[in-house]
C-alpha cells in the first residue's frame, strides 16, 4: 500500500502555476503559491540591501576613528538596515512561508481571502520601494530603526527621511495586518474534513497564534506613525514635550509593538524547527501539547514585557519591578520548546542533512541569545548593558542564530516542495559551515565589547586596547557571513536550472504538503490521505505501525478526494 501514489504526477515548472505565463503570472495571481515565493523573493531582495548596507557599517567599524563613513550617512545606513531586517526581510519570510505552506499543510485550495492576501503582499512590497525612495528624496531616514521622539520630531530633523520612514512603514503594516487576519480566518475554517486544531501541524500552530500576534501588535505601531506624521506636517503635540506631549509616549506604543513583534519574527521559525527535527530524527515531535501550549504563553507574555526596553528611562521601581519578573517569566514557555526539541532528537535515527544542521545549530545559537537576553531582566544589570554592544549581539544571536538558522534549514527543506529539485548537500554543508563560522566571528566577540563599554549607535570610537582587534575580528567574521548568503543564493540559482529531481516526497515526511506533486498543482490536492493523527503521511505510507493501527481502532481506510474539501 506504501508504494500507491497518492497524486497523479503533474508536471508542471514552479513558474508556471496559474493560468497565465511569464510575467503576468506572478504580478496578476492570487495563489497563494506563487505568492508565498513572492514574499520571500522580496525578502531575500531586501536583504541583500541590508546586507550591504551592515558591511558598509562593518567597513567603518573595522578600525578606531575610521573616516570612511561620515556620521550623517552612517546614521542613515544603520537606520535603513535596522528598519529593513526588521521589516523588510523577517516579516516577508515569515509570511511568505506561512502562505505558501499553511494552505498545503492543511490540505486547503488555497487562502481564506486570495485577492486580500495579493492586497497583503503589494502594500508590503510597495511600502518598501517607499521606504527607499527617501534615498532620492532628500535623504534617508537617521533616527535609528526606533526613531524615537523627539529626535524624529521636525524641529530636531528636517529633512524628508522620517516622513518616507512613517509612510513606509505605515502602508507595510497595514498589508502585514491583512496576512494575520488571513491566517486565522484560514487556518480555521479552511482544514481538511477530519482534521482538528489539536492534528495540524506545528508550523500551521504557531502561524495561527502569530496571526493573532501580528493583528494584535501592528496597529499600536500604525497609529503612533500617524501621530508621527501629525506632528511632523500638521504641527500636533503627542511627542513634543515642549507642547504638552510626551516623548516617553512614542516608546510605550512603539515597544508595544516591538516585543511581540520579536515574537512575530521567531514564532513561525518554532514552527519550521517542530517540523524538520522529527523528520530528520524519524520520531514524532516531543510533547506536541506542551509546545503548543507554550506557544500560546509566549504569545501572551509577549505583551506584558515590552518595558524592558525602556527600564533606562526611569518608569520607576513600581513599573520596572513588574516588567523585570514578567520578561523572566517569558524565559520559561521558551525553555520548555527548547526541553521538547532537544528530546525529539534524542534516542531518534538522526539524518545529518543541512536542514538538520541548520536546526540544531538554532538550538545552541538561540539558546545563547535567550539567556543573554534573560540578563536584561535584572533592572541593574540592564542599566549598564542595554546600550552597548552586548544587547547587539543578543539581538542577532536572537533574530539571526535563531529566526535566520531555522529560515535556511527550512530553506533546504522545503525547497523540493517548492521547485521540484533538491538543493545540493554537499554544497550545502560547506554554506553551512560558513554561515556557522562567519555568524559566530561576527556577533559573539560583540559580548566581549559590550562588557568592556563600546556603546551601541556610534559611528567610531576611541583606540582603546582590545576595541579594534575585537571589531576587526567582527568585521572579517561579516564578510565571511556575506560570502556564506552569496554562496546559497548561487547554490538556489544553480539547483533552479539543473538540480537534483526531487520527486513528491524526498524525506519520506509526515505532513500533508508533501502528499501532492513538487512543485505542486495549481489545485493544490487531487487526493488527501485520511487525517486520523497529527502524521497523516506517515500514517497512509506506513499502515503497519502499531500507532497507525492503534488509531484505527479497526475502521476501514478511506479517501478523500480534493472536491470534499
Amino acid at each position: 500500500m506504501s508504494d500507491v501514489p497518492l497524486v497523479p504526477e503533474i508536471k508542471k515548472p514552479f513558474y508556471r502555476l496559474g493560468e497565465k505565463e511569464g510575467l503576468m503570472s506572478w504580478v496578476a495571481t492570487v495563489d497563494h503559491k506563487l505568492l508565498g515565493l513572492m514574499y520571500m523573493a522580496s525578502a531575500f531582495l531586501f536583504f541583500v540591501v541590508g546586507g550591504l548596507e551592515a558591511l558598509l557599517m562593518r567597513i567603518q567599524l573595522g578600525t578606531a576613528r575610521n573616516t570612511f563613513l561620515s556620521p550623517e550617512i552612517y546614521n542613515q545606513i544603520f537606520t535603513m538596515h535596522g528598519t529593513t531586517m526588521v521589516f523588510l526581510v523577517v516579516i516577508p519570510l515569515m509570511l511568505g512561508s506561512g502562505i505558501y505552506l499553511v494552505p498545503l499543510m492543511i490540505g486547503a485550495r488555497d487562502m481564506a481571502f486570495p485577492r486580500l492576501n495579493a492586497l497583503g503582499f503589494w502594500l508590503l512590497f510597495f511600502g518598501g520601494l517607499l521606504l527607499y525612495y527617501s534615498f532620492v528624496a532628500g535623504g534617508a531616514p537617521n533616527g535609528g530603526w526606533f526613531s524615537y521622539a523627539p529626535y524624529s520630531e521636525r524641529a530636531f530633523n528636517t529633512t524628508y527621511g522620517i516622513d518616507y520612514w512613517a509612510l513606509g512603514l505605515f502602508v507595510q503594516g497595514i498589508g502585514t495586518t491583512l496576512a494575520g487576519i488571513n491566517f486565522v480566518v484560514t487556518i480555521l475554517a479552511m482544514r481538511a474534513p477530519g482534521m482538528k486544531l489539536t492534528q495540524v501541524p506545528m508550523f500551521v500552530w504557531t502561524t495561527f497564534i502569530n496571526g493573532f500576534l501580528i493583528i494584535g501588535a501592528l496597529p499600536p505601531l500604525n497609529a503612533a506613525l500617524v501621530m508621527l506624521l501629525v506632528d511632523r506636517r500638521l504641527n500636533g503635540h503627542f511627542f513634543t514635550p515642549e507642547s504638552g506631549g510626551s516623548s516617553v509616549l512614542w516608546q510605550h506604543y512603539f515597544w508595544a509593538f516591538g516585543h511581540p513583534e520579536v515574537y512575530i519574527m521567531v514564532l513561525p521559525a518554532f514552527g519550521m524547527i517542530s517540523e524538520v527535527l522529527p523528520v530528520f530524527s524519524r520520531k514524532p515531535l516531543f510533547g506536541y501539547n506542551a509546545v503548543a501550549i507554550s506557544t500560546i504563553a509566549i504569545a501572551f507574555l509577549s505583551y506584558a514585557v515590552y518595558a524592558h526596553h525602556m527600564f533606562a528611562v526611569g518608569l520607576g521601581p513600581g513599573f520596572e519591578a513588574f516588567f523585570a519578573a514578567a520578561t523572566a517569566l517569558i524565559a520559561v514557555p521558551t525553555g520548555i520548546k527548547i526541553f521538547n526539541w532537544v528530546f525529539t532528537v534524542w534516542g531518534g535515527k538522526v539524518r545529518f542533512t543541512t536542514a538538520m544542521l541548520y536546526c540544531i545549530s538554532f538550538l545552541f545559537l538561540f539558546t545563547i541569545g535567550g539567556i543573554s537576553g534573560v540578563t536584561f531582566a535584572i533592572v541593574p544589570t540592564d542599566w549598564q548593558s542595554t546600550d552597548t554592544y552586548y544587547l547587539v549581539a543578543h539581538m542577532h544571536y536572537v533574530l539571526f542564530g535563531g529566526t535566520f538558522f531555522a529560515v535556511s534549514g527550512g530553506i533546504y527543506y522545503w525547497f523540493p516542495k517548492a521547485t521540484g529539485r533538491l538543493l545540493s548537500e554537499r554544497h550545502g554543508k560547506i554554506q553551512y559551515i560558513l554561515t556557522f563560522v562567519g555568524f559566530n566571528m561576527t556577533f559573539f566577540i560583540q559580548h566581549f565589547l559590550g562588557l568592556m563599554g563600546m556603546p551601541r549607535r556610534v559611528y567610531t570610537y576611541p583606540d582603546y586596547p582590545l576595541w579594534g582587534l575585537f571589531n576587526l575580528i567582527s568585521t572579517i567574521g561579516a564578510f565571511i557571513l556575506a560570502f556564506a548568503i552569496l554562496y546559497l543564493l548561487i547554490m538556489i540559482w544553480w539547483a533552479l536550472r539543473k538540480g537534483e529531481r526531487a520527486g513528491d516526497d524526498p524525506w519520506d515526511a509526515f505532513t500533508l504538503e508533501w502528499a501532492t506533486s513538487s512543485p505542486p498543482p495549481i489545485q493544490n490536492f487531487d487526493i488527501i490521505p485520511p487525517i486520523r493523527s497529527r502524521r497523516p503521511l506517515w500514517d497512509w505510507k506506513h499502515p503497519e505501525d502499531p500507532d497507525w493501527k492503534r488509531d484505527q481502532s479497526g475502521k476501514q481506510m478511506s479517501m478523500q478526494r480534493s472536491d470534499e474539501v
